[in-house]
């Protein structure tokens, strides 16, 4: 599996969420309900992204090597397996308009050569 789940950074985040929209509140107090929610999805957007890549990289489905004596996956067209080629990085925008980027392993089909990222 991927990298371990450090549940210290994901307090500090919430701490960091927690404390920054007190300060910001204080300096915007007449700050409308819309400004509020936005101002507070900005910020849990960030944490989110960061939780949402680490719970990522710590699938079983972000390599290979948890795929021992199982079929590993296969190619969307040709459906023969894939060969895999190695981790590689991919940059994706969540739902919250942050980016993250996984590292996963990388796949070829042997028939046809179309690349894939297996799911998850």
């Amino acid at each position: 599996m991927g990298n371990t789940i450090n549940e210290q950074a994901w307090h500090r985040m919430s701490e960091e969420v927690l404390t920054g929209m007190r300060e910001w509140r204080v300096q915007h107090r007449k700050a409308t309900l819309r400004e509020i929610e936005e101002e507070l999805d900005r910020r849990l957007a960030g944490m989110r992204a960061r939780m949402l890549e680490d719970m990522a990289m710590h699938s079983a489905a972000a390599g290979w090597e948890a795929r021992v004596g199982e079929a590993g996956p296969r190619c969307a067209t040709r459906g023969v397996e894939l060969v895999e080629r190695g981790r590689h990085a991919r940059v994706l925008d969540t739902h919250g308009g942050q980016t993250l980027t996984l590292e996963r392993s990388y796949g070829v089909c042997p028939t046809c050569g179309r690349g894939a990222f297996p799911p998850g």
